[in-house]
């Protein structure tokens, strides 16, 4: 029996338009050379995310949902396709810089085709492909912040160390309220997905969790409290780290946050504004688990479990904080206010606790399963978004997830202790 198609949410509509366009509106500076290059294996062309988000609402939707629809260029199902091995082979991760064809005028061209293929679909698709939309956008929004992330990577690379988006130079002037503590009860909390609005698999399903009682930073570490760890001969105290960390140190030669910089005896931070003077009030940003785990222990106090984290968020706004409302140069801002805050926006928080499966969790069918299962080995978990994350696109139960050694992307740290 056929799958019967249902009138298409008109908001589902407007959704699919603006976040393709934001997408759009991200690129719009860049030459094909900015949108080809690969400055790390971890971070992919900018290129590359324009057309990997297009292939997966062709892929997804537009294939497998609407009979008789014929591919934009066969070809570029191996070109675009990320981790999905049930869709075939692809290109390796670490290769997608040597596409310098299909060009950005022509990945521009194919956005466009399927934009259209899509939008002319909608009414008649059944529900089956209605949900792949909704994945396949907040997949998009991923893909923004990604975006973001690895051009702030490339510009990096650069010698000039180019500005994406130019502006007058920040000055260094703000200040940040005494660091404080919000005591927390703990006890049988509940985590995890409810239900009732789109999340991915891996955030459900909701369970219980016991935990003692706990207090959290009332908000999160600042540029000037790095400073102050670093100049205690933080990145030289093996006494701080984790084992594995130690090594990453000493291998890698880590002496402060990625994209950090002296200059004439100060510090400046890079960003997609170019050069910067670094802020000493705004959250510390770019720092791998294994830094934000020995400034912990420096400062006496340790990471929060996810549980922790997402038992302390329940009641807070996801919508508010600083987050991604337009393209354009994103950087954390000093906190203000009162009480626990920041708990969404300005940098990813990073946790005590592993990308595992929650109890009971189960994959999606299909190619879409691989989407988060697969990688629950080896990585720690982040929560509360970022300013590069899409307003709108986090929740307390949201689970980001990377390698410990990893720090390209907009991470920081709360402190936690036990009472």
């Amino acid at each position: 029996m056929a799958t019967q198609a249902r009138t298409p949410d008109p908001i589902l509509r407007e959704r699919f338009r603006a976040i393709r366009a934001l997408t759009a509106e991200i690129a719009a500076l860049l030459s094909d050379a900015d949108a080809t290059i690969q400055p790390m294996p971890d971070a992919s062309p900018a290129k590359w995310h324009l057309a990997h988000t297009t292939w997966f609402f062709e892929t997804f939707v537009l294939r497998d949902h609407v009979p008789g629809y014929r591919p934009h260029d066969p070809a570029w199902h191996y070109l675009f396709n990320s981790y999905y091995d049930g869709e075939g082979e692809r290109i390796a991760r670490d290769r997608r810089g040597m596409l310098s064809r299909p060009s950005l005028d022509e990945v521009r061209a194919y956005r466009a085709a399927v934009d259209e293929a899509v939008a002319e679909a909608l009414p008649g698709l059944p529900e089956a492909a209605l949900e792949l939309i909704e994945l396949g956008l907040n997949h998009e929004q991923q893909h923004q912040e990604l975006l973001l992330m690895d051009l702030t990577n490339a510009m990096h690379a650069s010698p000039l160390r180019p500005a994406v988006w130019p502006r007058g130079q920040v000055s260094n002037v703000s200040t940040s309220s005494p660091m404080g503590w919000c005591e927390l009860p703990g006890g049988i909390v509940e985590i995890g997905h409810a239900g009732g609005a789109f999340a991915f698999d891996c955030e459900g399903p909701r369970h219980r969790h016991f935990l003692r009682p706990y207090a959290l930073a009332d908000r999160q570490v600042t540029n000037g409290e790095w400073l102050q760890f670093m100049d205690a001969g933080g990145y030289a105290e093996p006494g701080h780290w984790l084992s594995d960390g130690w090594a990453w140190v000493r291998e890698q030669g880590i002496a402060a946050p990625l994209y950090w910089e002296q200059r004439d005896g100060l510090w400046q931070r890079f960003g997609l504004d170019g050069l910067q003077p670094l802020d000493e009030a705004a959250p510390v940003c770019h720092i791998s688990l294994y830094e934000a785990d020995a400034f912990a222990r420096w400062a006496g106090a340790r990471l929060p479990t996810e549980a922790e984290w997402e038992a302390a968020a329940a009641h807070a706004d996801p919508h508010a904080g600083n987050q991604l409302d337009s393209a354009g140069p994103v950087a954390p801002t000093p906190s203000a206010g009162n009480g626990l805050r920041d708990l969404f926006g300005n940098v990813w928080e990073w946790t005590a606790s592993a990308y595992l499966p929650h109890p009971g969790f189960a994959p999606a069918a299909g190619a879409v399963g691989e989407y988060n299962g697969k990688f629950m080995s080896g990585q720690m978990v982040l929560k509360g978004g970022c300013c590069a994350t899409p307003r709108g696109h986090v929740r307390a139960s949201y689970r980001n997830f990377f390698y410990p050694h990893q720090r390209w992307m907009y991470a920081g740290l709360r402190l936690a202790r036990d009472l």
